[in-house]
């Protein structure tokens, strides 16, 4: 395994720069959920607070969230809904340290490895970019993820289910130890649930592609049937489910993630219907993570960078990057997410299927 972390460089706050620049103000809160004016609005990199002359880093951070000092001296990143009357919240509008706040963006930085010219062919990521090498980089990250203990969370689609080759491919890589979560939404579920009991996806055979009889009530049957049942892991065993990823996320006891949409049908048991629970739920998995694989899904993906930090810390204390992946068989879904400005990308425009069978064979868990 050639794979290492990047190793972080922290700022130099022995510069007289930074020892002669104010601590952060603080301002409370005077009603529930809402934020002092001129409050601090955090970013997705690693961010420091100067309090009592001290640089003190952020343990975990969301985009767009506030600052909030708790009465044991703990620094706290939460929505402005979270907040309460009498709160204190962290104050400053500058990223460079003048208030006593400095947002880090170069720890990770390395050397570029391209020739340095000024005028290139093909520097954007599309369907023609050769991708050989982020597979062999992917292999290597999650296999150092698995021998370190690190996590890894997969954010998916129903583009999973629709095809068999893809959905056993999945199966596969949670029996493999290579998942440690997953977020999705209720088609994701149910249709990987409908591919189990009748396999059929939406009514189309997900080996053949053929339609089946009636088929288009198989999945609106399948979520009745695992309202029937209580959840998803009842309906499993009161159905003797065998197969599929919600199988093996339940037999080995993956936590889930399913949030709801206007859209859905049903939904499932499981499904959060309401959207700041299922960002709560959500946030809950991210933050745990160590590297995260959206593949298939715009929506799901999107909503998963707005709430993913580009660091976390190790048991150790240490600094490390959040690994993201935006998978997606089109050019402006990926790049939705690259053009943000505030996320680390890697990218990869192909299909559900061909991505995770190469990822699958790849570490050795396609069987």
């Amino acid at each position: 395994m050639s794979f290492s972390l990047p190793t972080y460089t922290a700022p130099d706050f022995d510069k007289p720069y930074y020892r002669h620049v104010p601590d952060v103000q603080w301002a409370v809160c005077d009603m529930d959920g809402v934020a002092p004016a001129g409050f601090h609005s955090t970013s997705m990199h690693p961010e420091y607070f100067k309090i009592d002359g001290q640089w003190r880093l952020l343990p975990d951070i969301m985009m767009d969230d506030v600052v909030r000092l708790t009465s044991k001296g703990e620094l706290e990143v939460v929505p402005g809904r979270s907040l309460r009357r009498g709160d204190r919240v962290a104050l400053g509008r500058s990223d460079h340290g003048e208030e006593g706040i400095l947002v880090w963006t170069m720890g990770f930085e390395t050397v570029s490895e391209s020739s340095g010219d000024a005028f290139a062919f093909r520097q954007s990521r599309s369907r023609e970019t050769s991708y050989s090498r982020d597979y062999d980089r992917l292999v290597e990250l999650l296999e150092c993820e698995k021998a370190t203990g690190g996590n890894v969370l997969w954010v998916m689609g129903p583009a999973f289910t629709f095809d068999a080759a893809a959905r056993h491919a999945m199966q596969c890589m949670v029996e493999a130890g290579y998942v440690d979560g997953v977020l999705g939404g209720n088609a994701l579920a149910t249709h990987d649930l409908e591919g189990a009991l009748m396999h059929t996806a939406l009514g189309q055979d997900i080996y053949t592609q053929e339609s089946m009889p009636q088929g288009h009530y198989n999945h609106i049957d399948v979520i009745n049937e695992v309202r029937r049942s209580g959840s998803v892991p009842q309906f499993i065993e009161d159905h003797n489910i065998d197969n599929g990823i919600m199988y093996a996320l339940v037999k080995h006891n993956v936590p889930f993630v399913l949030a709801g949409s206007i859209r859905d049908d049903g939904p499932l048991p499981e499904v959060f219907g309401d959207a700041y629970d299922a960002q709560d739920a959500m946030c809950t998995l991210i933050r745990k993570s160590t590297t995260i694989i959206c593949m298939a899904t715009m929506l799901h993906s999107i909503a998963t960078g707005n709430l993913a930090a580009s660091y976390c810390l190790t048991p150790e204390g240490d600094v490390r990057p959040k690994f993201f992946y935006a998978v997606d068989a089109t050019e402006f879904a990926v790049n939705k997410l690259r053009d943000r400005g505030s996320l680390s990308a890697t990218t990869i425009v192909t299909n559900a299927r061909d991505f995770i069978n190469n990822v699958a064979r790849g570490v050795g868990a396609l069987k």
